[in-house]
């Protein structure tokens, strides 16, 4: 096998940041494993992890038959950075520095409470903003 058949067989990698990852990576990483389907590979974590995964947010994919039970919280890593392809910060609380040679990009997600929009409501109005923006990257990184 030739270098270059090698690369074309590269399989992207994304990794999705918020804060606790708790929440909107958590969402932006169940939904680009449900679309992707093995084609990228996703990792989720969070500049100050939090304790669990936000009720809301696993319900909301539950309803699009993602399940993300067994999933929890974990640190950004300088290995998993080290790994992918493309880095993307959920809303503005997490801060982290670019990474030399990787996209790196802030979604500035929908914050639905805002407008008084609170509860399962809110969680599926986050969700759906972010689906649209995880369609977008899979299309970008796998050439579909």
């Amino acid at each position: 096998m030739t270098q270059e058949t090698f690369n074309a067989q590269k399989i992207p990698a994304v990794l999705f940041v918020c804060s606790k990852n708790g929440g909107k990576s958590q969402l932006a990483a169940g939904l680009m494993k449900q679309l992707a389907g093995g084609a990228v590979t996703v990792y989720s974590a969070g500049t100050k992890p939090g304790r669990s995964l936000n009720p809301q947010a696993v319900e909301s994919l539950t309803e699009l038959g993602i399940d993300i039970t067994g999933e929890h919280p974990k640190p950004v890593t300088d290995e998993v950075l080290d790994t992918v392809d493309a880095v993307i910060i959920l809303g503005t609380e997490a801060k982290l520095e670019p990474h030399e040679g990787t996209r790196f990009e802030i979604w500035e997600t929908d914050e639905p409470s805002d407008r008084a929009i609170e509860g399962m409501e809110r969680m599926r109005l986050v969700r759906d903003d972010i689906k649209a923006r995880v369609q977008k990257l899979h299309s970008e990184l796998t050439g579909d």
